[in-house]
Order: structure tokens, then C-alpha cells, then sequence
């Protein structure tokens, strides 16, 4: 296993997208978590406290575009080798499939993490240094944002297996569909054409459903810190909702990968 782990390591750093993509990670995440916080204020509200911003929540909205670049990521960890050809390399080295696929995830899961951590450090550090000058102070009843925090803390470490469960996503549509435009625009369409359709609906018991089981709007719960008896879903149910839809694709899609020929 840990020569196949190296293996795959060496083929994804080598992978010119890779630092390109886990930087856009970074970047999105930072720079939209930023704007977000910079763009409200108490000053609407009748008074500070009655604004009920979910600061945490807002400090990690770049979250929203960030899981995109992960989503890539994780699809051209598999794809890029069937557009070469260089899948019948790795399987005349590796003959065993399961632990081709088990090499790519934990190596993906790894560097994802660690793009992750990072992105989300900086969010919340940003939504600290910013959201003070707004008017969301300790004193109007919003703490400054601290890992020390449990909610905070939860709402940080869910977001990093979020974007895991993401490039998990990713890896398992590549796998099925061995093609990489289709499997980034399978992915994309999972995550985002669900929600805009739940805004469009007028049933507020079928946008609630959606919001429920949609992948997307479900795993995004868990960032989540204030009135959690209004979401749809849980923080926790909401992430497992995610890591349903993820893990069960790419249970799919190691199915696929070992039945038919590269």
C-alpha cells in the first residue's frame, strides 16, 4: 500500500492543475469569506443584537465557490490518466484496482485537507480582524471568532471533511464516467443546479425537502452556529447526507473501475 500511496502522491504533484487548483482553493475561499464579512453590517438592523448574523457561517461562505476547485481536483486525480493513457501503466504496475483507487483517495483526501485547513484559518482570521469594525463585537453579543469555540470549532472541521467529501465526489464521477469534462460537469451540476432549482420552487415543503437531501445545501449545515432548530437538517445529519452522496458514487465507481478494462 504505501508504495501505491507514493506512487499516486508523485503523479498528482506532478499534475501541473493540482498547485494551481488547491491555490484557487485557498484563494476563493479567502477572498469570498472576506467580501462576505465586509458587506454586512449592524448598522440595518434596529439594534446590533437583533441582526442574528451567523458570523462563523458568514466568515466561511468561500467555502461555496471553493468546493468547485476541490471538485476538479478530485475528478483529474482520476480522469487526467485515462486522457493520457497512462492508466494501463498504473494498473501493469499495480494490477490491484481496489488499491489504485484506495492510493488516490488518500492521497487527495490529504492534500485537500491541508489546502482546507488552511483556507478556513484564514477565513476565520479575516471574519475576526473585519467583522469587529462592522459592529458584531462581544459587546453587541457576537464573540470574536475563536477555534477555541466548540461551535466554531465543529463549523471549521466540518468544512475541511466537506471539501474532502467533495474531492471524493469528484474522484468517484471520474471513475465511472473516465471522461473529465463530463465528470466536472456531472459534479458542478450535483452541487449547484440542486439549490438554484430549491430557490425557484414555490412549495416551501419541496425547497425544504431539497435543502434536506440535496448534497450541497445539506453538507453546508455544518457551518451553521446560531439557530440550529431552524435548518432544514442538523449540522452533523447534514454532512453524513453529504458523505452519502459522495462515498456511495465512488463505491460506484471502484465497482466500475475493477469490472471493465482500462
Amino acid at each position: 500500500m504505501k508504495r501505491a500511496v507514493h506512487a499516486e502522491w508523485t503523479k498528482l504533484r506532478t499534475l501541473p492543475s493540482t498547485w494551481w487548483l488547491l491555490a484557487a482553493t485557498v484563494a476563493l475561499t479567502v477572498v469570498v469569506g472576506a467580501a462576505s464579512v465586509s458587506s454586512v453590517t449592524t448598522h440595518i438592523c434596529p439594534s446590533p443584537a437583533a441582526c442574528h448574523e451567523d458570523t462563523v457561517k458568514l466568515s466561511l461562505t468561500g467555502i461555496w465557490l471553493g468546493q468547485a476547485t476541490v471538485l476538479i481536483l478530485g475528478a483529474l486525480s482520476m480522469s487526467a490518466e485515462y486522457g493520457t493513457g497512462t492508466i494501463r501503466t498504473t494498473l501493469t504496475a499495480i494490477p490491484n484496482r481496489p488499491k489504485v483507487l484506495a492510493s488516490k483517495a488518500a492521497v487527495l483526501a490529504a492534500v485537500t485537507a491541508a489546502a482546507g485547513i488552511l483556507a478556513i484559518s484564514a477565513s476565520l482570521l479575516a471574519g475576526r480582524l473585519i467583522l469587529p469594525g462592522n459592529g458584531f463585537t462581544p459587546k453587541e453579543g457576537y464573540p470574536s471568532l475563536s477555534p477555541t469555540d466548540t461551535a466554531t470549532l465543529r463549523a471549521a472541521l466540518g468544512s475541511v471533511v466537506l471539501l474532502i467529501l467533495i474531492a471524493f465526489l469528484g474522484l468517484g464521477l471520474a471513475a465511472l464516467l473516465r471522461d473529465s469534462a463530463g465528470a466536472i460537469t456531472a459534479g458542478l451540476g450535483i452541487l449547484y443546479i440542486t439549490p438554484l432549482l430549491a430557490n425557484m420552487l414555490a412549495s416551501e415543503t419541496w425547497k425544504d425537502r431539497v435543502e434536506r437531501w440535496a448534497p450541497m445545501p445539506a453538507g453546508l449545515s455544518i457551518q451553521a452556529t446560531r439557530d440550529l432548530a431552524r435548518l432544514p437538517i442538523g449540522p452533523w445529519p447534514g454532512l453524513g447526507v453529504l458523505a452519502a452522496y459522495a462515498i456511495g458514487v465512488l463505491i460506484a465507481g471502484a465497482a466500475l473501475f475493477r469490472l471493465r478494462d482500462a
